[in-house]
């Protein structure tokens, strides 16, 4: 995967944009859902199901940064190299709090 130039979930493009248009599918569904009133158990239980998609492509997101981009750092070495780790570490601090 280290080979793909550019980001590293270009490869995978396609299926990303197709989860994420079911999500945004989902989001607008819970809108409905609150319009018309429906019961609360109900909306926190599809408001699970989006937030575990989410969740899904966040990590997909991930794995593949860390195969591709900072794989590709580290192979460079450097403060390039640093910054990459840097910044995965933090995206995966902010992806353990959400």
């Amino acid at each position: 995967m280290s080979d793909i130039p550019g980001h590293g979930y270009i490869g995978n493009k396609e299926n990303y944009l197709k989860r994420l248009r079911r999500i945004e599918g989902q989001a607008r569904g819970l809108q409905r859902m609150v319009e018309s009133e429906e019961y609360c158990i109900d909306i926190l239980t599809q408001i699970s199901a989006m937030t575990k998609a989410l969740q899904s492509v966040a990590l997909g997101l991930l794995e593949e940064h860390l195969s591709h981009c900072v794989v590709r750092a580290a192979r460079a070495g450097g403060r390039e190299a640093e910054e990459k780790v840097k910044e995965a570490s933090e995206a995966i601090a902010r992806l353990v709090r959400s």
